[in-house]
């Protein structure tokens, strides 16, 4: 009995020394970069998207020196952490999908002309940022000639801000880079650090001890917990670098950190080499405050205009383009926050809480005097938590928030809408600290995928959910990683304190809800001289781009000079003292055949094909879509402080309806009011394709009643072959014109 009690104690200690052992990353491996797949494409397969271009745009007499190329400048890949925790099996995902990842599915899955690697700073040491720099070489090495390469692959990654309240949010840009010389990339990514109260809760929260970390891979029965828990420890580890130190002058192997986008800016021209920073997101409330607007980035601190060109309008996270009147949250003059009333049709999450209480405290013994009073209890208690709102009810469910918080009458929109945050908006406001030098956006409108599986431009097809969108973040809330506590549901509010709480960040936000407003995604189109890297390049800096919801719709905006007849591309700045005259052509993407090409099959093989591609690749036949109508949006930013943004965008301005022809559209306009108004204006159309079915278009698919209130929701499932497709009008975006007198 005593060697038996003596064995079974040491086979206790050789098991929880092996648990440790897992718990420090002993086992693991590094994650790699991975090295893409060869050849490029044939030249035969871009000649002949080349010609079918040309021949679109000879159809309807559009300018054909240019290219209009396509690309995807937001991808993450299982470098970044929420990736990462995406892939691992036990969570629903397929396993690691590194750098070259994203290079064979450029390349062979969608096709694209261009795109760039964007991981989130935080998660990129000096290790995975080389192995990102050599992998991207390498993705470019096959792309054969520079002045003719079937691929462009921009070096990049992801500016992270997320603030705790309104006032020092900032929110995510992308930093794109034109360069792979070495004299040419900076030596480490700059990581957006957080504001002091947040690094005060981080500093006091305790990080999983070695042994329950060690417990991962052993409860859930995946390995990849193994090299997961390695690659938390790699990033723990990485010290943080000296503060205002010259960026030249740090060492390689720490972290650099800017808490700003001046302190961004600053550490950028420090370093001096060709970057552009492109904002995005800006309206999604999954993460940004209550309250949060851009007012405060529009000034000469926080704004570059030299590398702030462009802004992401819509992105498989949804779409950040449209200003509505509304407001989520409303803020006394001492900063106290309190709950607005339902107005414009919008229902605000805090309201809709006090609802909740209100309807289970009348299923009492309660007064009404007291389910009322626990209504606007709970009311307040929801401001008070902010992003972690939800928490304040007991034994909540997505259902039971109907569809609070969201912008029901904008196309495809992000979760929870924060409109102050809106492209609209930020391009309607005017910074007059300077009254002779007014300050405002001159931002180009593009779009993007957000993807997080190394997958850029999945918007081709609408096809595997669960793989082409974001919608596996809604399993967070059925893990040990995100779950919040289950509890009963109860007839009163509870504060909740998220600074204080323990609880995972996904299950401090609406992570299961906001799963039903994940997209494919979109594109940025550019008119190009050519595909080489520097001419894709120089067409995104003089903002002649456009943004897509997905499909490969061509666009052209031009101003034509009322004296001259010249022409000026969208994204232009140009004065007239007559009234200023538009064309617009517009051409519907080619309609998908199923399966893939050859091509892409013999580089791939079958079963990479169904692993990376899903069996679905960018597979044009000869028939294009129709365009139905060109809606043309006239902005006339602020000339006083206290200007009313919602008098100012013209939305829309003018609706053209277009005829049968699937050849395309041509309208051309003028704007009789603008020599009177002696004011600037900026114009931008959206091209509007027929309708058709896509991915999560429906977003939480309410059951509506005669008044458009919403009676119940039907969430998307996180059942893999339920696409939920629903139909929506997809579309494009041209880059605005910017007019002054």
């Amino acid at each position: 009995m005593r060697r038996l009690l003596f064995f079974l104690l040491a086979l206790a200690l050789v098991a929880t020394g092996l648990v440790y052992a897992m718990g420090t990353g002993w086992f693991g491996d590094d994650l790699s970069g991975g090295t893409p797949h060869g050849p490029r494409l044939p030249a035969g397969r871009i000649a002949a998207t080349r010609a079918a271009t040309q021949q679109a745009a000879a159809a309807i007499g559009a300018p054909e020196e240019k290219q209009v190329l396509f690309g995807d400048l937001h991808v993450h890949t299982t470098f970044s952490l929420d990736a990462f925790m995406m892939a691992l099996p036990a969570l629903g995902g397929d396993g690691a999908h590194p750098v070259a990842d994203a290079c064979d599915f450029a390349r062979y899955c969608s096709q694209l002309d261009f795109w760039s690697i964007n991981d989130h700073d935080l998660s990129l040491t000096p290790r995975m940022w080389r192995e990102t720099i050599d992998t991207m070489r390498e993705c470019n090495a096959i792309a054969g000639d520079p002045k003719d390469p079937d691929v462009v692959a921009y070096l990049g990654w992801e500016w992270t801000q997320i603030g705790t309240t309104a006032e020092n949010h900032y929110g995510h840009k992308n930093i794109v880079l034109r360069d792979l010389e070495e004299d040419r990339i900076p030596a480490r990514p700059i990581v957006a650090s957080a504001p002091p109260d947040a690094r005060d809760r981080q500093s006091e929260t305790a990080t999983p001890s070695n042994f329950l970390l060690g417990l991962l891979p052993v409860a859930s029965a995946d390995p990849g917990w193994i090299d997961f828990i390695r690659y938390l420890h790699e990033v723990s580890e990485v010290p943080d670098c000296p503060d205002d130190v010259n960026t030249n002058e740090l060492p390689a192997d720490c972290r650099e950190n800017a808490a700003t986008p001046q302190v961004l800016f600053r550490k950028l021209d420090e370093w001096g080499g060709a970057s552009t920073v492109i904002p995005h997101g800006t309206t999604w409330g999954y993460y940004t405050p209550l309250g949060s607007s851009w007012e405060k980035q529009l000034n000469r601190q926080q704004h570059d205009p030299k590398r702030q060109r462009l802004v992401e309008v819509f992105s498989g996270h949804g779409n950040s383009e449209e200003y509505r009147p509304w407001v989520e949250v409303i803020f006394d003059a001492d900063g106290t926050a309190r709950c607005p009333e339902p107005a414009h049709g919008y229902l605000p999450s805090c309201w809709r809480a006090g609802e909740i209480i209100h309807e289970r405290c009348r299923a009492t013994d309660a007064s009404e005097d007291d389910c009322q009073q626990r209504a606007a209890e709970a009311r307040q208690n929801y401001v008070d938590a902010d992003i972690s709102g939800h928490l304040t009810v007991p034994g909540q469910i997505p259902e039971d928030w109907l569809d609070s918080g969201q912008c029901n009458d904008c196309f495809q929109p992000s979760f929870n809408y924060r409109p102050r945050s809106s492209v609209q908006y930020l391009m309607a406001r005017t910074d007059l600290s300077k009254p002779d030098e007014p300050l405002r956006f001159r931002f180009g409108f593009m779009s993007s995928s957000d993807n997080h599986s190394a997958r850029p431009g999945t918007g081709y097809k609408e096809v595997a959910r669960t793989d082409m969108t974001e919608a596996r973040f809604g399993l967070f809330n059925t893990t040990h990683l995100g779950g919040p506590p289950v509890t009963e549901p109860e007839p009163r509010s509870r504060p909740f304190d998220a600074a204080h709480s323990d609880l995972p960040f996904f299950a401090l936000r609406e992570t299961e809800r906001g799963a039903s407003f994940f997209l494919t995604g979109g594109l940025i189109g550019v008119h190009s001289a050519g595909r080489a890297r520097g001419e894709v390049w120089d067409a995104m800096q003089r903002r002649e781009v456009f943004g897509t919801s997905g499909p490969r719709i061509l666009l052209w905006f031009d101003y034509i000079d009322p004296a001259s007849g010249q022409r000026s591309p969208m994204g232009a700045e140009v004065a007239s003292s007559a009234a200023p005259r538009f064309e617009v052509r517009a051409v519907g993407s080619l309609e998908q055949i199923a399966g893939c090409a050859e091509e892409s099959v013999a580089a791939l093989g079958a079963a990479g094909i169904e692993h990376l591609c899903r069996d679905e690749c960018f597979n044009p036949g000869d028939r294009r879509r129709r365009i139905s109508r060109i809606e043309v949006v006239r902005i006339r930013p602020q000339i006083t402080a206290d200007e009313d943004v919602a008098g100012l965008i013209d939305d829309p301005w003018r609706v053209f309806k277009c005829g049968p022809d699937t050849a395309g559209c041509q309208i051309t306009f003028e704007d009789p009011e603008f020599p009177a108004s002696k004011r600037e204006a900026l114009y931008y159309v959206r091209a509007i394709e027929e309708p058709g079915g896509a991915i999560n278009a429906a977003n939480l698919r309410c059951e509506r009643d005669f008044e458009g209130k919403c009676l119940r929701t039907r969430p998307c499932s996180e059942v893999p072959d339920d696409d939920c497709l629903a139909q929506t009008e997809e579309r494009a975006w041209s880059s605005p014109i910017f007019v002054t007198p």
